[in-house]
């Protein structure tokens, strides 16, 4: 269950980060609400799943999981170019998350 917790707080992870970019600065507040909720969630599911899994993998697959997030939403719907060398690195970072996913222990 911890797994499945943290997963949905990476996804969250991914919302928030969007959300901050489309912010511009802060300065459009239903962007900066969306933020604020998704960050707040995203934590709170983190703080959660560290009851039971090991800080370095778990973390480590948060983090994973939002910037994978990121970096498909980014080029899927915000534009940014798809390279190459970003699938490389997106397919770097799945396969690190993958290892510690099993790695991990609960």
């Amino acid at each position: 269950m911890a797994w499945l917790v943290l997963f949905a707080s990476g996804l969250l992870e991914t919302v928030w980060a969007i959300a901050l970019k489309q912010s511009d600065g802060f300065t459009k507040p239903a962007w900066i609400a969306l933020f604020l909720v998704a960050a707040t969630g995203s934590l709170v599911g983190l703080a959660i799943a560290l009851k039971t899994l090991p800080v370095g993998s778990a973390y480590a697959v948060w983090t994973g999981i939002g910037a994978v997030g990121a970096a498909v939403v980014g080029i899927l719907a915000l534009g940014e170019p798809a390279t190459a060398l970003r699938a490389l690195g997106i397919t770097l970072i799945l396969g690190g998350i993958v290892a510690l996913r099993i790695a991990g222990v609960e």
